[in-house]
């Protein structure tokens, strides 16, 4: 019995992304907007001053990581640079970096399982 290949409506899929991508675009740019009405131009962690001619350095980033959680009144949201931005996501990626405030919180407790405890044990047993 020849098996049958699923059609796939590939019109429906690609008008589906390309409404993703839009209702995405009209909420970034619904928040970044209300922010930046909101909050002076200026990173709130390197306290770099910006002016219209560079302002898409200035980047909308969210507290809780929740790009969901927009309130109206902004207390979600803070203007980092890019630098900033990008430093903020990556703490706590590198050995040793502490990330930053209040991070713990935010993540909730830190892993306490330690999958290699019991490595030597088991590398001596096979020699």
């Amino acid at each position: 019995m020849p098996v049958r290949k699923k059609h796939i409506d590939t019109e429906r899929l690609d008008r589906a992304v390309i409404d993703a991508r839009r209702n995405h675009e009209r909420r970034v740019h619904g928040f970044r907007e209300r922010a930046l009405k909101l909050f002076p131009w200026i990173c709130a962690r390197c306290g770099r001053e910006f002016e219209r001619s560079n302002l898409r350095e200035l980047t909308v980033h969210h507290k809780d990581h929740d790009h969901e959680n927009n309130p109206p009144d902004g207390s979600n949201w803070e203007l980092l640079c890019l630098y900033c931005h990008d430093r903020e996501h990556a703490a706590g990626m590198e050995p040793g970096d502490e990330g930053g405030l209040g991070r713990e919180s935010r993540r909730g407790a830190a892993a306490t399982q330690k999958p290699f405890a019991d490595l030597d044990a088991l590398l001596k047993r096979e020699k």
